[in-house]
């Protein structure tokens, strides 16, 4: 069997079983702690499938349950949990919201707490607003990092999300031990848009004094040259969104015109000892940045200019040695190029 119908069917069980606790007279409060047990496996990659497998399955769990409907003096109505996160219902899921008092017990459920601040319930996405600043600082540090890179990578694409949303996430990375996570997530993870999520953190200070270590211990190389290029600019940029952009006004034409955004770091590091690490990296989109750089900064290097360019020339990526070659132009006077 494989492992996602696994997953489903240890969910399914989980759902059933909490459902059951519910009904019990008994019991003050109901066991979800079977639930958190199976959404704890769940991978964050397929957020939206399983928002909507707890959904259906709770709906489906709570129809077989509550079959009370001739014992009036009964309520049908299930009790708020954080199962109410995936409801159908913006009331419930903003009801669901105000009831987090300071932690979310899982990955999973922050993760849908950080989903409803693109919800197309305004009141839904504020509540959300309001758990955050709560709970991201009381939440296990290492679910909260995972949960921001996940969110970083996608929340260019979410359309409901405002500004003061945003701040609310970036500024749990003013917490030392998130950030710490953060950074360690991003210097061993090998795949994933890394790169992007380093950009969106870039809205903040947090990493600022960790991108030479990133530059230099990263496994992914796209991440590497990110930070590289990041540290030779001294600045750090980002998407922020698209407007519209006239062509044409006579026919109508037009684009959609990519915005970026960018940030002053806060630190700076010496140009030529950064180069030379850069330019014996293994990876040659890093050698490339570093290539590139070395073209700005001819006049600014002196005899070791021409070190470099001799051996960007020679290397084996055709891309590097393409610049390499034309930074040896360069430094001859040749103006033919």
């Amino acid at each position: 069997m494989a492992d996602i119908e696994k997953l489903e069917l240890k969910i399914s069980a989980a759902l059933k079983e909490f459902v059951d606790s519910t009904k019990s007279s008994s019991k003050v409060v109901a066991d979800i702690s079977s639930v958190l047990d199976a959404t704890s496996e769940l991978p964050l990659a397929n957020l939206e499938y399983w928002e909507r497998y707890i959904r259906d399955e709770y709906d489906n769990a709570l129809a077989s349950g509550y079959s009370n409907r001739w014992k009036f003096w009964e309520s049908n109505t299930p009790r708020i949990t954080l199962l109410d996160l995936c409801s159908w219902d913006g009331y419930r899921r903003e009801k669901a919201l105000r009831t987090i008092s300071e932690k979310v017990p899982n990955k999973l459920f922050l993760a849908l707490v950080l989903r409803r601040l693109n919800d197309w319930v305004p009141q839904v996405r504020q509540a959300a607003q309001d758990a955050l600043a709560k709970v991201l600082v009381n939440t296990e540090p290492s679910y909260v990092a995972e949960v921001i890179c996940f969110t970083l990578s996608h929340w260019s694409s979410w359309q409901r999300i405002d500004d003061s949303n945003r701040k609310t996430l970036l500024n749990a990375l003013d917490n030392k031990e998130i950030a710490k996570q953060v950074k360690s997530k991003l210097v061993n993870s090998a795949a994933g848009p890394l790169a992007s999520i380093l950009s969106e953190v870039g809205r903040t200070d947090a990493l600022d004094d960790s991108l030479e270590e990133i530059a230099t211990s990263a496994i992914q190389p796209s991440l590497r040259a990110k930070a590289y290029r990041s540290l030779f600019e001294g600045k750090i940029s980002w998407f922020e969104g698209r407007v519209w952009e006239w062509t044409d006004r006579r026919y109508n034409e037009g684009r959609m015109k990519p915005i970026v955004a960018e940030r002053n770091l806060s630190c700076r590091v010496p140009l030529l000892p950064t180069l030379l690490l850069a330019s014996n990296d293994r990876s040659s989109l890093v050698r490339r940045v570093a290539a590139e750089i070395l073209i700005k900064e001819l006049d600014n290097l002196g005899s070791d200019s021409s070190v470099l360019a001799d051996k960007f020339a020679i290397d084996r990526a055709a891309a590097v040695a393409e610049r390499g070659k034309f930074a040896l132009k360069k430094l001859a006077g040749d103006t033919l190029f």
